[in-house]
């Protein structure tokens, strides 16, 4: 049953797209940026970063793009000086929360938070840093957790379980808490469900999964062939 064909406006300009679409996916298909960090396409959207949040007219809350579906005749603002405030904050906070220093970490250069802080001009950060000391698990034959790099952005997790099927990575705790832990809280190494196949690794938006063998500037991660995996599946049911 083909889907039924929707218009909005986003920044003032009419966009064509169909229903059971997202704000993001809307946007993306005209062309138009929106900055996101835990979304990735190919994986369900969670809404956890919070940096694709955008202005729906007659909604008094900004509201995050890639979770948001689209309605006829919404007009929808993606750039505006609230919403890049907003989104300078959400980075600055996923900053200090963890020990991001780019100088020591195996993805400088090749890392999606560095290039959005840049991209979003955050010079400086505002708060105080929380540096919690946190563990690398390296009892992964090939691959490293490090978990002072990680956003809890959950793409691991979400690749890991809707890609692969190992169902291998998971959130635990709450808040500050919040720790990336494979299976019941083991080290990666003895992992009874982990395939080596290193989709996680591909996904990870910073240095916080990385392979052994691979530092520095040899770090290249494309995280666009998860897109194809999926197109794949799909196309062969």
């Amino acid at each position: 049953m083909p889907q039924k064909e929707l218009s909005i406006r986003i920044d003032g300009e009419l966009v064509s797209t169909t229903e059971g679409k997202t704000i993001l996916e809307a946007a993306r298909s005209s062309g138009k940026y929106i900055p996101t960090l835990c979304y990735l396409e190919g994986l369900s959207a969670v809404g956890g970063c919070r940096l694709c949040v955008v202005q729906v007219a007659g909604i008094d809350r900004l509201l995050p793009a890639c979770t948001t579906p689209v309605q006829n005749g919404m007009a929808v603002t993606t750039t505006s000086p609230k919403l890049a405030e907003y989104r300078k904050m959400a980075v600055e906070l996923l900053l200090v929360e963890r020990n991001h220093v780019c100088a020591v970490c195996v993805s400088n250069g090749h890392c999606e938070l560095q290039s959005m802080a840049g991209s979003l001009g955050v010079t400086h950060v505002r708060y105080p840093y929380d540096y919690p000391k946190l563990p690398l698990d390296m009892s992964h034959e090939r691959f490293v957790l490090d978990q002072n790099r990680c956003i809890l952005c959950t793409r691991c997790v979400r690749v890991c379980t809707e890609i692969e099927g190992a169902h291998t990575w998971d959130i635990q705790g709450r808040g500050v808490n919040s720790r990336l832990i494979s299976d019941l809280e083991q080290p990666w190494g003895t992992s009874d469900t982990c395939t080596s196949c290193g989709k996680c690794i591909q996904a990870c938006p910073t240095g916080a999964l990385f392979e052994k063998s691979k530092v520095g500037i040899r770090v290249r991660k494309d995280p666009d062939f998860l897109s194809y995996l999926k197109e794949m599946r799909e196309g062969a049911r």
